[in-house]
């Protein structure tokens, strides 16, 4: 994974601008022999800001710039003069970008559209000129307010991708084939465990103007939530997942125990994932006939829309993607 493209997890360190101080100058010009107090504000620090840009699929443009520095504000000066603001640094991140304070865990805010902006440090305020404290007891006041610091702290970026249907499985279940069948990405396949190391997006064409967006989510194996496998690293994509389809091979042992084992992981991860619609692929089903389906229709788990499919004869594929539109449907309805 060192050499991947795809990263959707940082650690940046951001400090927010100095406000300018304000200024004590007195008005000074020819025969005004005692001209008022006439300081300027100081301008305001820039801040850090988050913006959700769709365009972004990764977090790959932070991995080498991990500290992030605001201009700081300029003092003010005579004739009322207000210093210039400081330069804010605005970080376009892909949708789904979540920042987290490092130190305490706590969620300082999440991006989940084009063009919202975050703020996550604020740049310091600019200090009063002497002006606004000129008063009917203090003509002259000689001081000004110096600028507010700027705040300064580490976060950490994560990455949880937004798709309407996220596939679920263990590894080499299927989920990848499937994915390069219904869409135009290319994800890498290969007849063994764990082939895919990053999630993988698609978009589904639907009867010819319609379309959703498909996530393939590297695979789960028992014990992920605690980190087993490729652990916890990936199940977070999940959570942004409109419908979850499971997909659990043919030659499976025991269809049921696999799929209680996976939605097992996803409740100790995350027990509101269960709140989710869920369907169910048999996948690899070229390699059965319609006597051995009729037979394990009676093995597969109640209470959830079950389909077999084989992504390399293609059957079912269309009967699926009707299944997932439907879902989706009520989903947004």
């Amino acid at each position: 994974m060192a050499s991947s493209n795809f990263v959707d997890y940082v650690k940046i360190f951001c400090r927010s601008g100095n406000g300018g101080a304000g200024s004590a100058h007195f008005r000074r010009e020819k025969f005004v022999a005692f001209g008022g107090p006439d300081g300027g504000d100081g301008g305001t620090g820039g801040s850090i800001i988050l913006r959700g840009n769709k365009q972004f699929w990764t977090l790959i443009h932070l991995k080498y710039q991990r500290h992030l520095f605001a201009e700081n504000g300029e003092g003010g000066s005579g004739a009322r003069s207000s210093g210039k603001d400081g330069k804010s640094i605005v970080v376009d991140v892909p949708l789904g970008t979540v920042a987290r304070d490092a130190d305490t865990g706590e969620i300082v805010c999440e991006v989940t559209e084009d063009g919202e902006q975050a703020v996550l440090l604020k740049g310091g305020r600019g200090g009063l000129g002497n002006w606004h404290f000129k008063s009917a007891t203090n003509q002259a006041p000689r001081y000004a307010q110096p600028g507010e610091e700027g705040r300064e702290g580490s976060f950490i970026l994560e990455l949880k991708i937004l798709a309407d249907v996220g596939l679920v499985g263990f590894p080499n279940a299927g989920k990848s084939t499937l994915l390069s069948v219904v869409s135009a990405a290319k994800p890498k396949i290969a007849d063994y465990a764990f082939t895919t190391l990053e999630p993988n997006l698609g978009i589904v064409e639907y009867r010819g103007y319609k379309s959703f967006v498909m996530a393939d989510i590297p695979g789960i194996i028992e014990g992920a939530h605690e980190g087993k496998g490729i652990g916890t690293r990936f199940l977070r994509h999940i959570e942004r997942n409109s419908i979850l389809l499971f997909m659990i091979a043919a030659d499976s042992s025991d269809i049921r125990k696999d799929y209680d084992i996976l939605l097992g992981e996803l409740a100790q991860y995350n027990p509101e994932l269960l709140d989710k619609q869920r369907l169910l692929a048999i996948t690899k089903s070229d390699m059965l006939d319609e006597q051995m389906m009729r037979e394990m229709e009676h093995e597969l788990p109640a209470g959830i829309p079950s389909l077999f499919i084989s992504s390399v004869s293609g059957y079912n594929i269309q009967k699926l993607k009707d299944m997932l539109w439907e879902a989706l449907q009520k989903e947004n309805a």
